[in-house]
């Protein structure tokens, strides 16, 4: 990486990120000129390793729609997957998921007059960069495995008490995790990308997105392996209660024990498989793979990798740092409106519906997309009077209400189960799954195991219920792009008896929608420009 500053250091008072308040936690001197030296005591690395971690990867210093990874980047993710759509014209979000055209229930064809995949590389420009869809993802994800290749760089060198082999494994745990994490997530989007284990350098060989997988894979077995090396807890959980933001510690985003850090890893492993291969690729070895990895991934009862808004020196704003946030509210002022196709696959009766989606007066979207128009709002449970029905509340403003998953939960993991299950031919104990993540969401569904459901049904009921448990934790397009929705119709892609509302206010019930999207992203102009391809690199722009 060439371009990109990254923090390196975080500089806070001996001891304080427990103690300390979010300011303090997260307090950063001297971004574009730090000094390592003042990381080479143990509170100093300590204090690398958490505020680096979160500074460089997710805390949005380029003025973005909304103010963290989680708003724009998982934006992008929940527009392309038709969960939400945008008015808003900021890094281009009215745009990217404009569909080729749209088959009304007239037979009359609404087509976009520039498609989405020119729209992208049209943006794709040094000079274009607040309009690049490609560069916000890309330069987190970079900035964050810098961050953890400083840690790994130090880690081994700076003095640590007591038990310090317990130490030094948490620390070199928590790098690799995080640098599993981002190149899982560079691996899942890009067509291609770069392996870097230096500090602030990097190289010109580009590799394939599986190669990125695989680098992802093998940085969350070293992180597993350390934690499994671990036999007293005791330094681990004060360690690990350092690192994790004080704020962050609350609900099921306490310190996971080193087992529960296992589980995400599992979880993790189990993603990268299943969402980096089409559904109708995947092999008989492959949902095996699925299988094992799940039934040792996230349980209901793990502390998993997730945070917490708070008023002040936050990771991700109350107001404006998810998804969540940005769609939520009046639908007239928010950056993102509820899309009717997400509506459409909520079943009849779940409470999830009630408690977090109202009909409200149409809104007719004439910035955006012929199909972004929507009848629906989600519930802000700071502002709205919200019904309480006792299922899970998607959106609230309120500093400390709102949880964002950083990375897998245990609905993710019991739907994978629940798919390998299905598709390995025990139907019953994949909805049976199904059941579980209802249960745990306050569904208040109907029991969909022992009903005697077909393969496709069984299938039905997975896709809709990962639409709606999943949304705006960061996999919506990966699930859009192998079931192959994304795709030209003339490639088997597409969707048909779609709802949607016209700008002219036509409510259709049967439309086809062409989505025909890129479905893994060309590497960002600002990394190719200023770091051209080497000898032996891997293509850099997809050729579908």
């Amino acid at each position: 990486m060439k371009k990109y500053k990254y923090i390196v250091t975080s500089v806070l008072l001996a001891g304080s990120m427990v103690s300390s308040s979010c300011k303090k936690e997260l307090d950063v001197k001297n971004p574009n000129s730090p000094t390592l030296e003042q990381a080479k005591t143990e509170s100093g690395l300590t204090s690398l390793a958490s505020g680096s971690i979160y500074i460089n990867g997710f805390v949005n210093g380029d003025g973005w729609l909304g103010d963290s990874f989680f708003s724009l980047c998982y934006g992008y993710h929940e527009l392309l997957a038709d969960d939400v759509s945008a008015q808003a014209s900021n890094q281009n979000v009215n745009l990217v998921n404009v569909p080729d055209y749209a088959i009304l229930d007239d037979g009359s064809r609404v087509t976009n007059p520039q498609p989405q995949i020119a729209n992208l590389r049209l943006n794709n420009t040094r000079d274009k960069q607040g309009t690049n869809m490609f560069y916000y993802e890309w330069q987190s994800m970079y900035g964050l495995n810098n961050a953890a290749n400083q840690i790994l760089a130090l880690a081994g060198s700076v003095p640590l008490s007591g038990d310090a082999a317990t130490k030094l494994a948490t620390y070199k745990a928590w790098a690799y995790w995080w640098k599993g994490y981002a190149y899982a997530r560079l691996g899942s989007v890009y067509y291609a990308g770069l392996i870097n284990d230096a500090v602030s350098a990097t190289n010109s060989t580009y590799v394939t997105s599986a190669a990125l997988i695989a680098e992802s894979n093998k940085n969350l077995n070293q992180a597993a392996t350390l934690l499994k090396s671990i036999s007293s807890t005791d330094a681990y959980t004060t360690l690990m209660k350092s690192l994790l933001p004080s704020f962050f510690q609350t609900g099921n985003s306490q310190v996971p024990t080193p087992e529960m850090f296992i589980h995400s890893i599992n979880t993790l492993l189990a993603r990268n498989l299943l969402v980096n291969t089409k559904t109708s690729a995947m092999t008989a070895d492959n949902w095996a793979s699925i299988l094992t990895l799940t039934n040792a991934g996230i349980i209901s009862s793990d502390n998993v990798f997730a945070g917490w808004t708070t008023a002040n020196n936050y990771v991700f704003s109350a107001g404006g740092g998810s998804v969540a946030a940005n769609t939520s509210g009046d639908e007239t002022a928010s950056s993102f409106t509820i899309s009717e196709r997400l509506v459409q696959d909520i079943k009849t009766g779940d409470k999830r519906k009630t408690q977090n989606f109202l009909q409200v007066k149409p809104f007719y979207n004439q910035v955006g997309g012929f199909t972004f128009s929507t009848r629906w709002k989600l519930y802000d449970a700071k502002l709205d009077s919200v019904p309480n029905t006792g299922a899970i509340q998607i959106a609230n403003k309120t500093p400390g209400k709102q949880e964002v998953y950083m990375a897998g939960s245990y609905e993710e993991n019991e739907l994978m189960k629940a798919e390998a299950l299905i598709y390995t031919g025990k139907i019953d104990l994949g909805l049976a799954s199904i059941d579980n993540v209802r249960t745990y969401q306050g569904a208040g569904l109907a029991k969909v195991s022992g009903t005697g459901l077909t393969l496709t049904q069984a299938l039905e009921e997975l896709r809709k219920e990962r639409r709606l448990a999943l949304l705006f934790r960061g996999t919506a397009f990966y699930d859009a792009r192998r079931w192959g929705v994304i795709y030209d119709i003339s490639k088997g892609g597409g969707r048909t008896n779609c709802v949607v509302l016209t700008p002219a206010g036509v409510l259709n019930t049967h439309a086809t929608i062409n989505y025909n999207f890129l479905d893994y992203w060309d590497v960002p102009a600002d990394e190719t420009v200023l770091n051209p391809p080497g000898t032996g690199s891997a293509p850099v722009k997809n050729p579908n």
